[in-house]
């Protein structure tokens, strides 16, 4: 049986060829039954011509339709008795019905052949085989109009279904275009502003060396170990600066003006403890710990740890309901340091995070990705154990590596 449904779902026409072949069998055996060529030759035109009817209705609805209504008429004026033939004037009437592609015109049309074709053909044969009373016409009128209104009711309701569904998956997939579209507008913006950011840092850095040339060549002669310690300095800043150049080169600032004021250090880690006490001064309690020994990281590295932190704990506060409570780790190890932030608030409704954040542009862990993906880090955020969220980052102690 389903192997049947299968194959009638990947081959209508086909389907249609066999149930047009088969109507023309048994009304062929009707035709040979009439009493002389007289009634056989147009009964055998009309009977080819309701089993096209079957064969193409699905892929020339309106023609068919109008060829059915074509032969009806001849069977009224040749005096075409009805026959088994005529089934397929229920079929194209439920067809055109159906059919989205069909215009509205013909729907009401085979509506209105649907009411008045069992009323002529009553009316024009109602003496045959012999008279019938009044009331037995009208009860026959009634009884041969139900099913052909009913295949119009049919068809229109299955029309009507098709149309529906097809404006949900037209607007499901519009509202998919539209979400990566803003999916990739937010990319593009975070990225924009971790290149201003990583900007930043490097003219921090660059300055910071400036400064120390020129109070190593002041204390050269004077203060030789001095001196020494100022150039190992501009060393190591330069170092980290070209390390941040090279990831900068790598981000799109596209559209970005250029801003006044002086260059100036983004936060790091050493900001946290500030960060922690504004976010419990706004209502929320978080617990701080640092475990391991801290030690130096690069400008990068503490910059994403930072904004991670802030951003979880923005979420918090935003979304985690009444009572909600934060845990802040920071775990110093070999080659990584880890950032883990955890909430018990309302952790089923932490998935809006992808539509509402901080950051005050929408897709909060969009820029959390983007940001730990730019230091070669790993984050996993989502709902935790017993509730709430969990966002745990793991940045590399050498950025982009």
């Amino acid at each position: 049986m389903q192997r049947f449904y299968d194959f009638f779902r990947r081959h209508p026409t086909g389907v249609d060829t066999f149930w047009s072949v088969l109507l023309f069998g048994f009304t062929s055996m009707w035709v040979v039954s009439q009493r002389g060529p007289r009634e056989q030759i147009p009964a055998a035109a009309f009977t080819i011509g309701l089993s096209l009817v079957i064969a193409l209705r699905r892929k020339y609805p309106v023609k068919m339709l109008l060829l059915t209504t074509a032969i009806g008429v001849g069977q009224l004026i040749l005096h075409v008795t009805p026959n088994p033939g005529d089934f397929a004037m229920l079929v194209i009437i439920y067809t055109v019905a159906s059919e989205t592609s069909a215009r509205r015109w013909a729907s009401r049309l085979a509506l209105a052949g649907a009411f008045i074709g069992p009323v002529l053909s009553q009316l024009r044969f109602r003496d045959s085989p012999g008279p019938l009373p009044l009331w037995a016409t009208l009860f026959l009128m009634v009884l041969l109009t139900v099913p052909f209104v009913l295949a119009w009711v049919l068809g229109d309701s299955v029309r009507t279904r098709r149309a529906y569904w097809a404006q949900l998956e037209e607007k499901a997939t519009r509202l998919e275009k539209e979400r990566e579209a803003q999916s990739r507008i937010a990319v593009a913006a975070e990225r924009a502003r971790i290149a201003r950011e990583l900007h930043d840092v490097v003219a921090h850095n660059v300055s910071v060396m400036v400064v120390q040339a020129d109070g190593a060549a002041y204390v050269l002669d004077a203060a030789p170990d001095q001196a020494r310690q100022a150039l190992e300095t501009i060393s190591g800043t330069g170092r980290q600066a070209l390390a941040e150049m090279r990831r900068l080169l790598g981000v799109l600032r596209t559209g970005e003006q250029a801003e006044g004021g002086e260059y100036v250090p983004q936060p790091g880690v050493e900001q946290l403890a500030d960060l922690i006490d504004q976010v419990r001064g706004a209502g929320l309690p978080v617990d701080f710990r640092v475990v391991g020994e801290p030690r130096s990281l690069p400008s990068s590295v503490e910059l994403t740890a930072y904004r991670i932190v802030q951003e979880a704990l923005t979420n918090a506060r935003k979304h985690g309901g009444p009572g909600v409570s934060a845990t802040v780790r920071l775990a110093y190890q070999d080659g990584d340091v880890d950032v883990l932030v955890e909430d018990d608030g309302r952790g089923a409704q932490h998935e809006l995070y992808e539509d509402g954040g901080a950051d005050g542009l929408g897709h909060g862990l969009i820029g959390m990705r983007e940001r730990v993906g730019m230091v070669g880090g790993i984050l996993d955020a989502g709902p935790r154990p017993g509730g709430g969220f969990r966002v745990s980052a793991l940045l590399p102690l050498k950025a982009g590596r």
